[in-house]
């Protein structure tokens, strides 16, 4: 079995079950995701929600964690695309008798998201005869419950932890229980139709759909995403990547609320030695305004109102304790879990939930004001309540700048790290536009007063003329890729900028690639988003030549599918980390945008 489609050809599933991860495709319905292996299983799908305990969890543990595979039963090849627009797959398998297509989607209903799960996958006999296979598996949620086959039958009924999961389908053979999976078989022919469907639940009744409907459903989510992308507003340089990484990026949101995950999974290990596996199925403010950030320029509406709307009322319950992430309803994540699953090629461990909670991360304040300032800035309009708020946010800033955090990297020891001076910085800079702009109320006076302060401070303590580049903490010649954020703020876009990114290839480059700061060479994989980050400073900085020359060599690294990682390992070019990554699909957008004089 191979791929044959670029980056070359993926490597059958290795002795322990698991494949590479530039394997995987995404596919989502608006509150979760779930991954397609280009060898037909789906390996990972939280069901409610994205940040729900996974019932399908192959992906960090094969034995263990559950999967849904369709295949030919014989050997094949794969070539594999997203219908133009969507974020719906087709994956054509070719074998010696005969050719399939295989359509996967998570179905949107006629008025939006469905109330239930329904993921559909319509097989398409295209020549020849081909045996197809499939099943459906559920793991053990992390360890807390334990699967079982409630109903047998034409429409059997696995439960697991809470959730139903319900089969059904079109001429796919009959059912059959064995244990705690169900199976089946059938054959294609030219112009065959077939479906295998998977409808779920969590803690109410379990809908059974008649299948022709869910086959159509397939049909109306084509035109649902297309909908979309027609009115997603983008012609400039790399549109087709552009809209891809925005179609990534729209997985991420979780429509009930409006709010937007990091990542859409856990626990993937940032490098082969393992050791720094998170959870990133959360919302965290940074990422959240850089994702607004880049859907603002692109004309996106609904999306940012929702989550503008979503993060306020989120900070107005917080109040002055500010949380950097919380989980996708808006509720505090709770610790972590430690389920005793093998990890991703058995490169541990796997973290249900994220430490970070509960850190001080200074730039969490400039976030939240660039975020609104952008949201004014497209031609809308602030509320008293929020008003208010955010001169008190303003006023904190003022007052706690000073003080040492845990950092953009979610760092275990505080210091006073020069990126979060300049969140800060960021802060008080969109305070003083917004009031200027007539939509914010408060001691402009003071706000512009502490703003230059920190300017002053940073550019005495966060400058080393040895180096001749910004530094990653006062004392300190180790250097921090964050930094290249702050030519897009407008904080510096000058000689000294530019120097420093001279000093981050130097150090901290690996080709096109980047690692996030000193010393991450011998810890974890490059950090895809820093280098289309450099790609924007380049810009920036008036280099135009070597950014563009930077983003041809970058945009040939995501999968055969358009997605990108966390992560790149520089040696063999290995994805790493938790995908689809949000921060590096925003990256490459807001690197377009600048190329084309639209950031």
């Amino acid at each position: 079995m191979s791929a044959g489609s670029p980056p070359g050809t993926l490597p059958d599933r290795d002795k322990d079950g698991f494949v590479d991860l530039r394997s995987y495709a995404a596919i989502g319905d608006g509150r979760t995701v779930a991954l397609v292996a280009h060898d037909g299983s789906i390996d990972w799908y939280p069901t409610p929600d994205l940040d729900s305990r996974p019932a399908i969890a192959r992906l960090l543990d094969a034995r263990h964690g559950g999967s849904i595979e369709l295949r030919p039963e014989a050997d094949f090849t794969v070539e594999r695309a997203y219908v133009r627009g969507t974020n719906v797959l087709t994956t054509v398998y070719t074998t010696a008798d005969g050719s399939v297509r295989v359509t996967d989607s998570l179905n949107t209903g006629v008025a939006g998201r469905l109330p239930w799960g329904e993921l559909a996958r319509r097989i398409d006999g295209l020549s020849g005869v081909v045996p197809m296979k499939w099943s459906v598996n559920p793991g053990n949620c992390f360890q807390s419950a334990s699967p079982w086959v409630e109903v047998e039958g034409e429409n059997p009924i696995l439960r697991v932890d809470g959730t139903a999961l319900a089969i059904c389908g079109i001429a796919h053979g009959t059912p059959q229980s064995r244990g705690r999976s169900v199976s089946g078989a059938f054959p294609t022919s030219e112009g065959s139709r077939h479906l295998v469907a998977v409808v779920s639940t969590h803690r109410e009744p379990v809908p059974l759909p008649d299948p022709t409907t869910i086959d159509e459903g397939i049909d109306r989510t084509i035109a649902n995403w297309q909908l979309w992308s027609r009115n997603f507003s983008y012609d400039g340089k790399y549109a087709d990547e552009v809209l891809r990484s925005a179609l990534a990026l729209k997985l991420l949101l979780h429509s009930p609320s409006g709010s937007i995950a990091a990542a859409a999974t856990t626990s993937l290990p940032e490098s082969k030695a393992g050791g720094k596996n998170w959870d990133y199925r959360y919302a965290w403010v940074r990422d959240t305004a850089y994702t607004l950030h880049a859907l603002t320029r692109a004309g996106l509406r609904e999306e940012v109102h929702a989550a503008v709307s979503w993060m306020l009322k989120n900070i107005r319950a917080q109040g002055d304790d500010l949380q950097v992430f919380t989980r996708l309803n808006g509720a505090v994540p709770e610790g972590t879990h430690h389920p005793d699953y093998s990890g991703w090629r058995g490169i541990g461990p796997v973290v249900d939930g994220n430490p970070a909670a509960g850190q001080l991360q200074l730039g969490v304040f400039g976030d939240v004001f660039d975020i609104v300032w952008q949201y004014v800035r497209a031609g809308h309009s602030l509320d008293p309540e929020t008003v208010r708020q955010l001169a008190g946010i303003a006023d904190l800033t003022c007052d706690i700048w000073q003080r040492r955090d845990a950092g953009m990297w979610e760092l275990p020891e505080e210091r006073h790290y020069i990126t979060s001076k300049l969140g800060c910085w960021t802060a008080l800079d969109c305070a003083v536009q917004l009031a200027e702009a007539g939509q914010l109320e408060g001691p402009t006076d003071r706000w512009r007063g502490e703003r230059d302060r920190i300017r002053a401070w940073v550019e005495e303590h966060g400058w080393s003329e040895e180096r001749q580049s910004y530094v990653w903490y006062p004392g300190s010649n180790d250097l921090d890729a964050s930094i290249l954020l702050h030519a897009l703020s407008g904080f510096d876009t000058g000689p000294r900028m530019s120097s420093t990114i001279d000093a981050l290839r130097d150090e901290l480059g690996a080709g096109p690639l980047l690692y996030r700061y000193s010393g991450m060479q011998e810890e974890e994989s490059t950090f895809v988003a820093c280098a289309f980050w450099m790609v924007s400073a380049l810009t920036a900085v008036g280099r135009q030549k070597e950014a563009a020359e930077q983003m041809e060599q970058l945009l040939k690294l995501s999968n055969d599918v358009g997605i990108l990682s966390e992560m790149i390992d520089p040696g063999d070019l290995a994805f790493m980390g938790n995908l689809p990554q949000g921060l590096s699909h925003l990256a490459l957008i807001t690197a377009a945008l600048s190329l084309s004089g639209e950031a």
